[in-house]
């Protein structure tokens, strides 16, 4: 069992008090701090003391990761944790499949792009899923809504420019008028949607005022058309599910679910990729072509969970070969101690109160903001909460004891 000392990525949608809050250094931090990295990611590894947790990885395979996982991702650890925190809206994304992420980078190499190029769209041969649990209330569009409720909403709001794009959708309420819709939104020329963005949200400042059944998705399209103008996700965002996550609930967002997270501060783990196709609310490159190759125009309800419990611990299973995530939670009328089966690698990380850590004779401390990288090679894990109130979060390969 090793701690680890984690990167923090300052990207510009971050909080300045969020992690810094978390990881105990002064708020508000001095910029913003979008992502807690905890894993080995190449590109912004963990590290055990002074060396990346990359390196160790490499140094003993076998021993750290356990044989089956060493042979299946080729001695990658093939989960990345994550603390997100979203001052502002992230882009409109969706993530490829193995399929589409094999093929992507294979094409995207014989044409020669640079890896780290900005109009690459794949980076890398592996897919990304993602898991996200809420450590706060937060905000998210993720998923087609029911095209008959989108019609719904549309036409609530509905000006002279939009009620052709109402009566695509109304006209074909299912997959295949989704994609009309959307294909159309995101191909519109700049002019059309100079023109149609302000009517609509004039529209919204209506619905907002009226108290509306649409008022939450109208209040988020005139808070994108604000950091946004003239950005065709806006228009795009009117087809999603709007979710409000209260702590514990999360989502999971397989291959091709267009999605973007909004505000707030969750847990993520996600397959160790980097490749991500953009739909809009970015300045980055937006590939329409590729992104609409990707998207799954499937629809309905986005489902919430907040996992199977077994006393404190909350397993969030999925279809994911890459990660499980569990949430464990002690308050005072919980058991004492969760026992974690050893032969798989897994990362520990507290976000509340303290816990112990044992395995075998040793026993470590982990205390508010801090992860632990344990190996396969460690026997069973004992872990014991220092506190009345505790909250932690484990991550190991998925389909494993």
């Amino acid at each position: 069992m090793e701690l680890l000392e984690n990167p923090v990525r300052p990207y510009a949608w971050g909080s300045r008090t969020s992690i810094a809050d978390l990881v105990g250094k002064p708020v508000p931090a001095p910029h913003p701090e979008a992502e807690l990295w905890m894993g080995a990611h190449p590109g912004d590894p963990s590290r055990v003391g002074d060396t990346p947790l990359v390196d160790v990885l490499a140094r003993d395979p076998a021993g750290q990761l356990g044989a089956e996982v060493a042979a299946r991702w080729d001695g990658r650890l093939p989960f990345l944790l994550k603390v997100l925190a979203a001052e502002e809206p992230l882009s409109l994304q969706a993530h490829p499949s193995a399929e589409q992420a094999a093929e992507g980078y294979a094409r995207e190499e014989r044409q020669g792009i640079a890896r780290d190029a900005a109009t690459r769209n794949y980076p890398d041969p592996t897919p990304k899923p993602e898991l996200l649990c809420a450590l706060t209330e937060f905000h998210a569009l993720a998923g087609f809504r029911d095209p008959h409720r989108t019609v719904e909403l549309l036409r609530a709001v509905e000006t002279p420019g939009l009620s052709p794009y109402v009566e695509l959708l109304a006209g074909d309420p299912n997959r295949e008028g989704l994609r009309a819709l959307f294909t159309t939104w995101i191909t519109l020329p700049q002019p059309a949607i100079d023109a149609l963005l302000p009517e609509l949200l004039d529209e919204c400042v209506r619905h907002v005022k009226d108290h509306g059944p649409f008022e939450l998705e109208c209040r988020t399209a005139l808070e994108l058309g604000e950091s946004y103008p003239g950005d065709a996700g806006v228009l795009a965002a009117l087809l999603l599910n709007r979710l409000v996550l209260g702590p514990g609930e999360a989502i999971f967002l397989p291959a091709g679910n267009l999605h973007a997270y909004l505000h707030g501060t969750a847990l993520e783990v996600l397959a160790n990729s980097d490749n991500v196709l953009r739909g809009g609310l970015t300045p980055k490159h937006v590939d329409v072509p590729e992104l609409l190759r990707v998207l799954d125009f499937g629809f309905g309800d986005m489902a919430v969970t907040t996992g199977e419990q077994s006393g404190a611990r909350h397993v969030y299973r999925t279809t994911a070969p890459e990660f499980e995530l569990s949430r464990l939670e002690w308050r005072d009328n919980e058991p004492a101690a969760v026992r974690l089966p050893g032969g798989t690698p897994r990362i520990v990380v507290t976000i509340d109160g303290e816990l112990t850590v044992a395995a075998a004779e040793e026993k470590v401390a982990l205390p508010r903001g801090r992860a632990m990288w344990i190996p396969a090679s460690d026997p069973e894990v004992t872990l014991t909460p220092a506190d009345t109130w505790t909250r932690a979060f484990a991550a190991t390969p998925g389909h494993l004891p």
